[in-house]
């Protein structure tokens, strides 16, 4: 392993424009706009995203927002739930911290201008799959994830201490000579320019890496890099084999795998097989288990045919007022769900591991942070509780501002701190690589895509992981030819992909989002802990599980 990069590429430091600001947030969904905002209220705060503001998981996210606010509902109900999904992988405290700071953080988001549905006055309520009672807050019906953005990039963008730059693409952290993180190198889409922007404390609020997959609900932006960046900084990646597959997504040929939310089965939508039969009648929880459960009973029936949703049973009324945007993007496809069952299938949704970080979002590299889905602080364990996503990202955003604070150092960092490539290489920008070797991103692209789908997917054994991890490591010890931001996405691809297929490889049992068909047990006595992984020395050791409250 001693060939992988610390840098993506080669630079120069000499022909890097430089900019500086209190806090950088790398990121513009939920986690990292959230974070700005409340950082902005002391310090002046940087948010670099790599297309338009707008583009992120958050946007994509149907259901809603979970959180106990019900009169019949508690914190402690939202606890054990999240508890019992995660599958023993859960850290108790930081799920604590979830649910009993999650209505406070909610009400902030409503007072940043976020209009969740109302019914007789009331806030309405659904619920979804593996919660005890209806405490999914959503909007708009389905377009839960597109108000909450709505109202954060409104908020981001009339406040004076935050600026904006789109079109960034994060190519690497930068480190001083400690060691400690003090900013990020960056290309500028538009004039093909590298940036370096330097802060004080540093967010990784990058997303998840569905792009990894062939099948995936994910925007075309999820591509792993924040999480490929801190890896080659040297953080501490957790728990990354544990891949969530959302069970509901549109089956139709030359369509996108488009989400089907949870929330249709929480308002009574069946599956059904080829033969019309419902098939999850006699398993715990029905179309409300487990994501993982539902997902690998549909797997298990499309052996014998398609799969459906039907959403019959809700009654036209519901349909059209809670789920407009699937319904009119149903019928795009022709399909009417008010008449017709759905075809479906899974998709990679979620990605429960990440940078590892403790409560207060702080990882094993000083004054980098990091919150959302490319964190892992253990709030998910091995299968997240559907709707926990969004208000972890606003949670822990929140705590790592509280920390930032009580740490913050006012010298910002300087350009002459930064330690640039090892060798001195005089040149700089896009495509400077040792091997000249042009990389066919495309085919490339799709070869990685294919063999995690196939081999590193929904069900997993000893021999496609084995081979999985072998091709992916031996394509990224190549050098290629970087020519833009989809060569160095494919190249954030690849290093996901390792990290993944090794820490699959490794965890001989079967867990949440993680099920191996040759060890189909769960077996708390020997892995009742977290996976780690970090660039130097690579190889994955294990902590237990925290079993404080």
């Amino acid at each position: 392993m001693g060939t992988l990069r610390r840098y993506l590429y080669p630079w120069a430091k000499s022909g890097v424009k430089v900019f500086d600001s209190d806090v950088l947030v790398l990121g513009s969904g939920i986690a990292g706009l959230y974070t700005a905002i409340k950082a902005s209220e002391q310090f002046q705060v940087t948010v670099l995203t790599k297309k338009k503001i707008e583009e992120s998981n958050t946007e994509h996210a149907q259901g809603g927002i979970a959180v106990a606010i019900d009169e019949a509902d508690s914190p402690t109900l939202h606890f054990e739930d999240t508890l019992r999904a995660g599958a023993g992988l859960c850290d108790p405290s930081i799920v604590r911290i979830l649910v009993e700071e999650g209505p406070t953080c909610v009400k902030e988001l409503m007072d940043i201008g976020a209009q969740f549905d109302r019914q007789n006055g009331q806030l309405a309520l659904t619920r979804e799959g593996a919660h005890s009672q209806r405490r999914i807050l959503h909007a708009q019906g389905d377009a839960t994830g597109w108000e909450i953005e709505r109202a954060l990039v409104a908020r981001v963008k009339e406040s004076p201490n935050v600026t904006v730059r789109e079109g960034r693409f994060v190519v690497d952290l930068l480190e001083n000579g400690n060691g400690d993180i003090v900013g990020a190198l960056v290309l500028n889409e538009e004039t093909g320019e590298l940036e370096g922007h330097l802060a004080s404390a540093v967010v990784l609020a990058t997303g998840g890496l569905g792009q990894v997959y062939r099948f995936t609900t994910n925007p075309s932006v999820a591509t792993g890099d924040g999480i490929a960046a801190a890896w080659r900084a040297g953080a501490d990646l957790m728990d990354m084999e544990f891949v969530q597959f959302h069970p509901t997504t549109l089956l139709i040929a030359n369509a996108p795998r488009f989400l089907i939310s949870e929330a249709v089965r929480g308002e009574g939508a069946f599956l059904i097989n080829a033969a019309g039969k419902r098939f999850m009648e006699n398993v715990p929880g029905k179309e409300l288990a487990p994501r993982d459960i539902v997902a690998r009973a549909i797997w298990k029936e499309m052996n014998d045919g398609l799969v459906y949703l039907d959403f019959r049973p809700i009654g036209k009324e519901c349909i059209l007022e809670r789920f407009p945007t699937i319904y009119q993007t149903c019928l795009k496809y022709g399909i009417n769900v008010l008449t017709t069952p759905v075809p479906v299938a899974p998709a990679a949704h979620y990605m429960m591991g990440g940078v590892a970080t403790n409560s207060y979002g702080e990882t094993s590299v000083r004054h980098l942070y990091a919150a959302g889905e490319c964190a892992c602080n253990a709030v998910h364990g091995a299968n997240r509780l559907a709707s926990n996503s969004l208000l972890d990202g606003l949670v822990f955003g929140s705590r790592i501002v509280e920390r930032i604070r009580d740490k913050f150092q006012a010298t910002r960092p300087s350009w002459e701190e930064v330690v640039g490539p090892e060798g001195g290489v005089g040149d700089t920008g896009i495509g400077i690589i040792g091997a000249r070797k042009q990389l066919n991103d495309q085919s490339l692209r799709n070869q990685i895509q294919n063999l995690m789908w196939d081999n590193v997917g929904i069900l997993r054994n000893e021999a496609g992981l084995k081979m999985a991890a072998e091709l992916l490591l031996a394509w990224e010890q190549d050098n290629f030819f970087i020519s833009g931001v989809d060569d160095l996405e494919t190249a954030n691809m690849l290093t996901a992909g390792v990290v993944i297929a090794k820490a699959a490889f490794k965890r001989q049992e079967s867990r949440g989002g993680h099920f191996r068909s040759d060890y189909p047990l769960r077996l708390d006595g020997l892995w009742r802990k977290h996976s780690l992984q970090c660039m130097e020395g690579y190889y994955v050791r294990y902590v237990p599980v925290s079993g404080t409250d």
